[in-house]
């Protein structure tokens, strides 16, 4: 039953993408006059669809991926000398119809999030430089001579780093030295700190710890929060021994605890304590088990922003996480982080079951993540993914004539070549942390 349900969440994660990304290829050919053959979810033998005018809109056997087939789209297709096929028309307008799918996984992005953004904008209420509140013995923070207690004020070029930044900093640079500046009793110090590249992950990781990004924000009197003595400030870090890193994944914990004791291990103070707690069933609604507090982030609130500071806040968002894209393939190909950091499918599908069970907010965000990085992924330079595309159309803008079919063919068979290693190597990925997690 688990497997089916993981099969139903990543096939509607993957879905609405494709979907919208194809629609964006399909809706540009026809504005620009080309004859639309079929539109298609799914590779392989078509299982249905429905004929409507000149296009066949079917539901093809292999379910992870999609195109849209136009008239004379492949070099040296017979059907390309008809005026209406994707040959014959300018290159300027071949350029819009290929640029249009991952011009629309990025709008959804953009939409998904700012549709979030409305709803739940966590704003940063105080900015707090990290704490380190433990180190790990014989780590590589450990042998730079850093201590808990110390408050690191910059990583490299960027001052005032977050969490966040630092976490982005240590695990993009595996083996590679980091300039650290922290306080030490309100006195800087100049350290270096090279995170070792974890074997099974792939990443850097430089061994400290520092404060939980979520905190009990309230803590309703008589409830089993209360009645155990947690208090509002107190730093979630983990329950039942499983990291908390949102407010929606530690209340699904507990709901998930049916009314079973469970061990919540919280920062106060300083000090990492241990408390078990007694979740009760809410009389209002079944089976939402709850303790009595109310959980966010760290130094944040959340708030519902009017739709245009949403989408002034979901661009700088996105921009920020395509950063990040091209930092993590930057860090692959200069040996900073392992290939093995790549998810697949079976890692797609995985998490898409996860977010669904945090909620629809966290299933939108995985949505519009996976959504940014299909966009970039297609527009690489790869021969026969829509970058590598462009880039043949651009060469032949600038060398004002049409390569020839020959070439042509060779690169795309080349590309496909590649293409295919690509999606061996994220499956042979997949399946290997899964059975190393089984």
């Amino acid at each position: 039953m688990g497997g089916l349900e993981t099969l139903f969440w990543v096939m509607v994660l993957l879905g609405v993408m494709i979907l919208i990304h194809e629609l964006g290829h399909y809706w540009a050919a026809l504005a620009c006059g080309v004859k639309v053959e079929a539109f298609s979810i799914g590779f392989g033998p078509r299982l249905f669809g429905v004929r409507r005018g000149e296009t066949d809109f079917r539901v093809s056997l292999i379910p992870f991926g999609g195109y849209v087939r136009m008239t004379g789209e492949l070099p040296g297709d017979e059907k390309s000398s008809d005026p209406r096929s994707f040959q014959a028309k300018p290159r300027w307008q071949r350029v819009i119809v290929v640029f249009a799918g991952p011009l629309m996984n990025i709008l959804l992005a953009i939409g998904l999030v700012t549709g979030i953004f409305t709803q739940r904008f966590p704003k940063i209420v105080k900015s707090v430089n990290p704490v380190i509140t433990r180190i790990q013995p014989g780590s590589a923070a450990a042998a730079a001579g850093l201590e808990a207690g110390d408050r690191i004020v910059q990583v490299d070029d960027l001052r005032n780093p977050s969490w966040q930044d630092v976490w982005t900093k240590e695990v993009l640079n595996g083996g590679h030295p980091l300039r650290i500046v922290a306080e030490r009793n309100g006195k800087p110090g100049n350290y270096e700190v090279t995170p070792q590249l974890d074997a099974k992950e792939g990443v850097g990781v430089a061994g400290w710890y520092g404060e939980p990004d979520v905190e009990i924000r309230d803590v309703t009197t008589g409830r089993a929060a209360a009645s155990a003595g947690l208090e509002a400030g107190d730093l979630l870090i983990s329950i039942q021994g499983v990291p908390i890193s949102s407010p929606d994944k530690g209340q699904d914990l507990i709901s998930k605890s049916h009314g079973s004791p469970i061990d919540l291990i919280f920062l106060r103070d300083g000090r990492i304590q241990k408390i078990s707690v007694t979740p009760v069933n809410n009389a209002d609604t079944e089976n939402q088990w709850r303790i009595g507090v109310t959980l966010g982030y760290h130094a944040t609130q959340i708030e519902q922003l009017p739709l245009q500071q949403a989408f002034v806040e979901s661009i700088r968002t996105n921009e920020q996480n395509a950063t990040l894209i091209f930092q993590v393939l930057g860090s692959i190909v200069e040996h900073r982080i392992s290939a093995k950091t790549l998810e697949g499918p079976i890692g797609i599908a995985k998490r898409s079951k996860e977010a669904a069970h945090e909620g629809f907010i966290s299933f939108f965000w995985l949505m519009a993540i996976v959504s940014l990085n299909l966009a970039i992924f297609n527009l690489l330079p790869i021969p026969i993914l829509d970058g590598g595309v462009l880039v043949l159309l651009f060469i032949e803008m600038i060398i004002r004539r049409d390569m020839s079919v020959q070439v042509k063919e060779t690169v795309f068979k080349l590309g496909f070549v590649f293409l295919m290693m690509i999606v061996v190597f994220v499956l042979y990925n997949d399946i290997s942390k899964m059975l190393s997690n089984g």
